[in-house]
């Protein structure tokens, strides 16, 4: 099946955002966090048959049936997570749910809790909200694996958020689970020790978790924060099947809250700004989470084999440097050993777009996307490593 991921469309003139960036540049973006790969057919042919149709009028998510029971079947199987359907909120995408998550929770004069480095629209979110952010890192820990071998991996500066968290203005703590861009998968005594810190001190969780289905190292799993008993009346659990079957330009996602007056207080936060989601996102999630489960494994294993050549390659260039992550389809690189000015233009003058670590604040880093063809990505390492 690898032929799927191997024939990737051209996407050169389809106004992608990702490849608008270096239009009529000698430069491959692989900074955007969607995938070069074709969807899977039975996401094609729903779409196609609710265009063949030919009504696009208004279907209220609440109703459409077919696409509840697909997530609830999908996080049942995948995740061991048995939801009840009137938990679901359905959004947009993840950046207006989080926003809206700040809306429900937090007033004038509060603090939101953001785990760091991370993604830019989610360093936004509290300023945008007038709210001040405060920041938590990420540390590296070094452990032995089970032949005694150093194994690094990015967590949580707990500490950090134990002291933070203690602050009574700071009512909502965001994390990415998995971690965007530092690609680790939070353990069970991690999530406890963040369940405990919370419960302690009244901050609600918002779990951004729409990598949670691109879990790429053997023997690790993704834990959903509503599912925990210590958490899943005080959480709000984002998903969505955009970034796993590269339907992101669809706008379709879901909130999972089991606590109804925290569901509430989300569905007020965003009545009237935030629109339901699209008629075609909906037939398309519906189609992934039920009739794609053979295309998503073998896109879990085809990454798996990017992600090792790239932590291969990246780590013998010299003044780069990068941990394997866990899940996701995305690299972290530190590159404050090659000791220039700007990471960014480094890699652009190679001809390779990344997304600049400074949106992430982390300057000296740069994120690569390896969610492309073999031979695609081929090309950007030879580019990199100047080979």
């Amino acid at each position: 099946m690898s032929a799927l991921f191997d024939n990737t469309p051209s996407r050169k003139d389809t106004f992608s955002f990702k490849w608008q960036k270096y239009k009529g540049k000698d430069v491959i973006p692989a900074w955007v966090a969607d995938t070069e790969f074709r969807c899977a057919q039975p996401i094609l042919d729903a779409i196609s048959a609710h265009v063949e149709h030919g009504n696009m009028g208004y279907i209220l998510p609440a109703h459409h049936e077919g696409a509840i029971n697909a997530v609830c079947r999908w996080l049942n199987d995948k995740h061991n997570w048995q939801i009840e359907p009137e938990w679901l909120v359905w959004t947009p995408g993840v950046v207006p749910a989080f926003n809206v998550a700040i809306k429900a929770t937090c007033e004038e004069g509060d603090k939101v809790l953001i785990q760091t480095p991370n993604y830019p629209p989610l360093l936004a979110a509290p300023k945008l909200n007038g709210l001040e952010r405060v920041d938590i890192g990420t540390v590296i820990e070094t452990t032995l694996d089970s032949k005694g071998a150093k194994v690094e991996r990015y967590t949580l500066d707990f500490d950090a958020l134990e002291r933070e968290a203690a602050d009574p203005k700071c009512k909502l703590f965001i994390l990415c689970n998995p971690m965007n861009p530092v690609g680790s998968v939070l353990t069970q005594s991690e999530l406890d020790r963040i369940a405990a810190i919370c419960n302690q001190h009244n901050v609600t969780l918002c779990s951004d978790e729409i990598h949670c289905d691109l879990i790429l190292e053997e023997g690790k799993s993704h834990i959903p924060a509503g599912r925990e008993a210590a958490l899943s009346q005080n959480s709000i659990t984002l998903m969505a099947a955009s970034k796993t079957f590269n339907i992101a330009g669809l706008g379709t996602s879901f909130a999972i809250i089991p606590n109804r007056k925290l569901r509430l207080a989300f569905t007020q936060a965003a009545a009237g700004i935030v629109p339901w989601v699209t008629v075609l996102g909906l037939a398309a999630t519906e189609a992934a989470f039920t009739l794609c489960d053979d295309w998503h494994q073998a896109q879990i294993q085809y990454l798996r084999e990017n992600r090792d050549r790239v932590v291969e390659v990246i780590n013998s260039i010299d003044g780069l440097r990068m941990l394997k992550a866990d899940a996701t389809f995305l690299a972290w690189v530190d590159a404050s050993g090659l000791g220039v000015e700007n990471v960014l233009t480094w890699a652009e003058e190679k001809g390779v777009g990344p997304s600049p670590g400074v949106d992430f604040h982390k300057a000296d880093h740069f994120r690569i996307n390896f969610g492309c063809s073999r031979a695609m990505l081929d090309t950007i390492l030879a580019r990199l490593s100047g080979s």
